[in-house]
């Protein structure tokens, strides 16, 4: 079981790396669950970008669909360090997103 805080490196030119202006972020975790590096090329191959991973030992941390409007996910909770006035890299995010793609069906029903 990972617990407690995680050092990560995030990868150049996706999405997650825009959000956090980082090239490595600390998050805190509590999970016993880890994706199957067995897969990590077929799922690659599919279009799934591994944005982010541990330091050490090269555990996937963070996915993303680059094609998609937000699909991000992340294997540690970023609702434990987000605030109402002081909101998470990744809430922040997708609440853009989700302003924007409102807006552009806003525009393509006009």
């Amino acid at each position: 079981m990972r617990l407690g805080v995680q050092a990560a490196r995030l990868k150049a030119g996706t999405r997650c790396r825009a959000l956090y202006n980082a090239e490595t972020i600390s998050e805190r975790h509590r999970h016993r669950y880890e994706v199957n590096n067995n897969y990590r090329k077929a799922m690659e191959e599919k279009g799934m970008v591994f944005a982010g991973e541990t330091i050490e030992d090269h555990l996937v941390e963070m996915i993303e669909l680059p094609d998609h409007p937000w699909f991000i996910a992340s294997q540690f909770h970023p609702e434990f360090t987000s605030t109402p006035r002081d909101g998470h890299p990744l809430f922040n995010g997708f609440i853009k997103a989700a302003r924007e793609h409102h807006l552009a069906n806003q525009a393509a029903a006009a």
